[in-house]
């Protein structure tokens, strides 16, 4: 079985990131999509919130699973048995910088592939950040989000 992870904070889970675990699926057996709990970070979900959210999005979908992880990304791509790491990029400095994250990894774990994908055209304005951004100034975030995801539910967990 061919697995790969796809590692991020997802704070929150996006049309984009739902777009790059699609398109994963048509390469892998299995995509683990790995929160990665970075304790440096201010985020606006709880990490139980964001791992609750993208469970329910994928819930009769048996080839994807959410999991958090607080070691290295590779360490724990190993540890799961995933043979690579899915990032995807949408523009020219995120492939920078997935780039070097990815030489970086290649040395540390030798037999782990990243697979770097492009997020769609129409796609490529939307990001976590955004969405956060919208959000405190109280503008509606749908369109950015999977269908059916409510954000309020989640957020008053917090």
């Amino acid at each position: 079985m061919r697995i790969a992870i796809f590692p991020g904070s997802f704070d929150p889970f996006t049309r984009g990131h739902e777009a790059i675990v699609k398109e994963a699926l048509t390469i892998f057996d299995e995509v683990i999509i790995a929160i990665g709990e970075n304790i440096d970070k201010r985020c606006m979900l709880p990490l139980t919130s964001r791992q609750q959210l993208i469970k329910e999005l994928y819930h009769d979908n048996p080839r994807v699973k959410c999991m958090t992880y607080s070691t290295l990304t590779g360490a724990f791509a190993l540890e799961v048995g995933a043979e690579a790491i899915v990032r995807g990029v949408r523009n020219s400095v995120d492939f920078e910088f997935e780039r070097t994250m990815a030489q970086t990894n290649k040395r540390l774990y030798s037999t782990l592939t990243t697979v770097i994908l492009l997020t769609p055209p129409h796609l490529s304005d939307v990001s976590s950040s955004t969405v956060r951004e919208l959000l405190k100034f109280e503008q509606d975030v749908s369109e950015f989000l999977p269908d059916g995801v409510n954000l309020g539910k989640y957020m008053a967990k917090k």
